[in-house]
C-alpha cells in the first residue's frame, strides 16, 4: 500500500491550519514533520510545540522526523506532542537502542533514517525493534533539493533487509511523482513530498498521483 506524506517544511506557514486541511482534504494518509536543530543539520525549522499544537487540527497519521543531534535529549519535549511515529537518525545517536526503546516506551512508533552514504546493513541489528526505515534521498537539511538517483540501490537493499517484516520504508528528499515511480520500483512504500505538493498548482492531484503508483 502507497502512503503520502506531504512534508510541512514546504508549507505556507500563514496558512498552515489551511494547508494542514487541504492535503487531508486530498487523501494524504501522513503528515511529516522535519524537526531541525542546527547542529546535526545546518538549518533550523520547528519543534514540539507546533506538532503539539497542529495536533487538534488533523486526523493524520504525525510523522515526526528528528534531524537533530543526540535525539535522546529531545524526547522528552515529544512525549505528549501527538506524534504517532518519531524517527530518529542512525547517525546522531550514541545509543541508539535506549532512543528506541525510549520512544516505543511512550507507545510511539520507532524509526531509523539514514542519510545517503550510510550503508544500509548498519540498520540490520534494529530490524526487530523499529517499525519505519527512512531512507534520505538527498543530503538532509533543506527542502527544495534534487533526488539523488544513486539512493535508489540503497533503497532496494533496504527493501530486501526488511523482508516480510512489518516495517514501512519511506523515502525523502526531491519526490514528486516520477522520482517516487522510481523508489516504489524498488521497494519504498511511503513518500514524503515537500515543494512537490504545497507548490504545485493542484496539490491534490501531485497526491492522487503518488497513490496512484500502487495500481500499476
Amino acid at each position: 500500500m502507497i502512503l503520502v506524506a506531504p512534508s510541512l517544511l514546504a508549507a505556507d506557514y500563514g496558512r498552515l491550519h489551511q494547508q494542514i486541511r487541504m492535503v487531508e482534504d486530498a487523501k494524504a494518509d501522513w503528515l511529516h514533520f522535519d524537526i531541525m536543530d542546527g547542529h546535526f543539520v545546518p538549518n533550523l525549522s520547528y519543534g514540539a510545540d507546533l506538532v503539539r499544537q497542529m495536533r487538534p487540527v488533523s486526523t493524520l497519521f504525525f510523522d515526526v522526523h528528528l534531524m537533530v543531534e543526540e535525539p535522546l535529549n529531545f524526547l522528552p519535549m515529544f512525549e505528549h506532542c501527538g506524534a504517532d511515529q518519531i524517527t530518529v537518525h542512525y547517525e546522531a545517536c550514541s545509543n541508539l537502542p535506549t532512543v528506541i526503546d525510549c520512544i516505543r516506551q511512550q507507545h510511539i512508533k520507532a524509526g531509523v533514517s539514514i542519510k545517503p552514504d550510510t550503508p544500509v546493513k548498519l540498520l540490520n541489528p534494529y530490524l526487530d525493534s523499529i517499525d519505519n526505515i527512512l531512507i534520505m534521498t538527498v543530503e538532509p537539511g533543506f527542502g527544495g533539493q534534487n533526488f539523488m538517483p544513486e539512493t535508489l540501490t540503497k533503497i532496494k537493499e533496504t527493501a530486501q533487509l526488511i523482508g516480510d517484516r512489518a516495517i514501512t520504508l519511506e523515502v525523502d528528499g526531491g519526490i514528486n511523482p516520477q522520482t517516487a515511480e522510481l523508489c516504489f520500483e524498488n521497494g519504498a512504500d511511503v513518500f514524503v513530498a515537500g515543494n512537490a505538493i504545497f507548490k504545485a498548482q493542484n496539490p491534490a492531484e501531485i497526491i492522487r498521483q503518488l497513490h496512484q503508483l500502487g495500481e500499476k
